[in-house]
């Protein structure tokens, strides 16, 4: 039996203001295999969010916030191949990050294992050590990868904002529906890329 599901309505902030010195850029998993024809787990929509993406780095990278690429990597008898594809093989094509927005010299690359981007990583260490309060989180998938990501930093009492332009998923009920939890149990503050602002 067929069941219709409505989002329940979720704040949408017209701009968001952030201080550079405490907040970090996180790009979840922009890497050929998620992004680029010819990926094994390609999401339609996450090309479209590379301008937007640019964009945010540029305004990182101009402003002296942190900017951090997650990079998802598997090997032979990776569990996660039992759940989806083999896909993001280390130091393959599918791999590397998107070269529209690769990283740049002082930017932190963080290979990763699972969804999260805290999990098995140091990311939380290279926080604390910045000072960061805040993480703007953008990138792919947004209910999988940037999802947990944002559960994780939320648990450790980061504050969230996701540009929901600049994020993609495989399906738009899965974008809204993660987007919704985002705002609803992490305090997340929802916008767009052209409305964070960065504080005078």
């Amino acid at each position: 039996m067929a069941t219709t599901v409505q989002v329940p309505q979720y704040d949408i902030h017209p701009e968001v203001q952030v201080d550079p010195e405490k907040t970090a850029l996180i790009v979840v998993d922009m890497q050929n295999d998620f992004v680029k024809e010819g990926g094994t787990l390609r999401v339609p929509d996450a090309e479209a969010t590379i301008p937007r993406i640019r964009t945010l780095l540029d305004l990182a990278h101009n402003t002296g916030m942190e900017v951090v690429y997650s990079q998802d990597t598997h090997n032979d008898g990776d569990p996660e191949w039992e759940i989806w594809p083999e896909h993001t093989r280390e130091n393959t094509w599918g791999w590397q990050i998107v070269e529209e927005i690769a990283p740049q010299e002082g930017d932190t690359v963080l290979r990763k294992v699972r969804y999260d981007a805290f999990y098995g990583t140091h990311l939380d260490h290279f926080l604390r050590l910045w000072g960061t309060e805040t993480l703007i989180l953008c990138g792919t998938v947004a209910n999988i990868c940037v999802h947990y990501t944002a559960a994780s930093a939320a648990l450790r009492w980061y504050d969230i904002v996701i540009p929901r332009d600049a994020t993609s998923a495989l399906d738009p009920f899965d974008m809204e529906s993660s987007l919704r939890q985002a705002a609803f149990l992490f305090s997340g503050r929802i916008t767009e890329s052209a409305g964070i602002r960065v504080q005078p």
